[in-house]
């Protein structure tokens, strides 16, 4: 038993450990000309104006979603 305990926190500060590579430091907020340019779609992308909408299918969880 005290081996499968030894195991399991050797896995789990393992876990923890790697989840906590990264970069150090505060969050980066995205500069002013990066929104910009991605607020404006380019041409040729999304659906087009005058474009139908397409018909619902049906789905094993629709019950609880709808």
């Amino acid at each position: 038993m005290t081996g499968l305990l030894r195991a399991f926190l050797a896995v789990s500060a393992l876990a923890f450990a790697l989840g906590g590579c990264g970069v150090r430091g505060g969050l980066e907020t995205p500069s002013e000309s990066k929104t910009e340019t991605t607020a404006e779609a380019p041409s040729g992308e999304g659906k087009p104006e005058n474009a139908a909408p397409k018909p619902h299918k049906g789905f094993v969880l629709d019950g609880l979603l709808r």
